[in-house]
C-alpha cells in the first residue's frame, strides 16, 4: 500500500461529454468516480475524490471539496493542498485505463528528483492529471490563482516539473466525448 494520497479528479464540468462523466456507470460500478475510487483503494492507503459537491455521489469515499463556483484544476490543487498539506498522486475520474504500472514509474521518478515540483505523465500529450505535486508547487499555483489565471499547464511550465515519457497512449485515454465513454466500455466489456 503506498502512502503517498491518491486524489481523484472529479469536479469538472464535462462540457464536452454533455453531462457529468464522473457520474457515468463504468463496468460493475455505478459511476467512473466510484470504479476509480474503489480501483485505487487497493493500492492506496488514502484516496480521496476532489469534487465540487459530494452529494452527488451514490456511494461512500472521503471526499475533499473545493468550495469554489470556477472550474478549474488549479483551484483544486489549491484546495487539496489546504487540506491534506502534503505531496499527493493526482488521477483524472476519466483515465480508466491508466494503472498502478504507471504510477510506479511516476513513483520512481518523484522518489529520485527532490527538486521537482511535479512529476508529470507526457505520452503525444501530456497528462498533468496523473501526475505527482509536490508542496513546493503550491506557491506558483497561489500566485496563478491570484492573478485569475487558471491554466495548469502555464504553471507547469514556470515550475520544476519532470515529465515521464510513455510510450503507450491507450493508458492515458481521457472520456472526454461520448465517443470516448463508448469506446472505453467496449473494450473495458471485451
Amino acid at each position: 500500500m503506498y502512502s503517498l494520497p491518491c486524489v481523484i479528479f472529479a469536479g469538472g464540468k464535462s462540457s464536452r461529454m454533455g453531462r457529468d462523466k464522473a457520474l457515468l456507470p463504468f463496468k460493475n460500478h455505478s459511476s467512473l468516480a466510484e470504479f476509480q475510487y474503489e480501483r485505487m483503494k487497493r493500492y492506496f492507503k488514502e484516496v480521496y475524490i476532489s469534487c465540487k459537491s459530494e452529494e452527488k455521489f451514490p456511494f461512500k469515499a472521503s471526499f475533499l471539496q473545493d468550495n469554489s463556483d470556477i472550474y478549474s484544476p488549479l483551484v483544486a490543487i489549491d484546495s487539496i493542498f489546504g487540506k491534506l498539506n502534503r505531496d499527493f498522486f493526482a488521477l483524472s475520474v476519466d483515465t480508466p485505463f491508466f494503472g498502478i504500472e504507471e504510477f510506479e514509474r511516476l513513483l520512481d521518478v518523484y522518489k529520485k528528483c527532490e527538486n521537482a515540483d511535479a512529476v508529470v505523465a507526457k505520452t503525444d500529450n501530456i497528462h498533468p492529471l496523473c501526475s505527482i505535486y509536490k508542496r513546493s508547487i503550491v506557491p506558483k499555483v497561489k500566485e496563478a490563482l491570484k492573478k485569475e489565471k487558471h491554466k495548469l499547464r502555464a504553471v507547469l511550465d514556470n515550475s520544476n516539473t519532470v515529465y515521464v515519457d510513455f510510450e503507450d497512449n491507450s493508458r492515458f485515454l481521457n472520456l472526454n466525448y461520448p465517443k470516448d465513454y463508448d469506446f472505453a466500455r467496449r473494450i473495458s466489456d471485451g
